[in-house]
């Protein structure tokens, strides 16, 4: 009699996934990731007790500098966006925004080069910047 172990084990499937096929697969099955630097969730979120408006606003300007394919990398500024559009993506209204970009401005965390294009700092503030060596080639707030 076959053991029934020695028939699964020699099985083979028909169908051979192709490296096309795998790329295709892995789009649309896994989450998109960011790299956030620790500082963030060890020192950031820990000192300044910045509340959930500001985090949202905080790390969806992040993302767009430091995360995402972006032209103004190495000056630390994010593309112009639409304050509706961000409203929109972040599903808040546009006064929260506009409280949240105020209260981020505040602490050193960004500054506004035009309305809807902001200067994101690396490292979150200048002492941070200093101390990992983060400059902006000349660019300065």
């Amino acid at each position: 009699m076959v053991d029934i172990h020695e028939i699964i084990a020699g099985h083979k499937s028909r169908k051979v996934a192709r490296p096309a096929e795998l790329d295709s697969r892995k789009d649309s099955k896994l989450p998109t990731t960011s790299e956030i630097p620790d500082l963030f969730f060890d020192e950031i979120l820990v000192d300044y007790k910045l509340n959930r408006l500001e985090v949202l606003v905080l790390m969806y300007l992040y993302r767009r500098v430091w995360c995402r394919p972006n032209l103004y990398k190495e000056f630390g500024i994010s593309q112009l966006m639409a304050h509706t559009e961000m409203a929109k993506q972040l599903k808040l209204s546009i006064e929260e925004i506009y409280q949240a970009l105020r209260k981020l401005e505040e602490l050193g965390f960004i500054g506004t080069i035009r309305s809807g294009q902001y200067f994101v700092r690396k490292y979150f503030s200048k002492e941070n910047d200093e101390k990992f060596g983060q400059t902006y080639d000349d660019f300065e707030i």
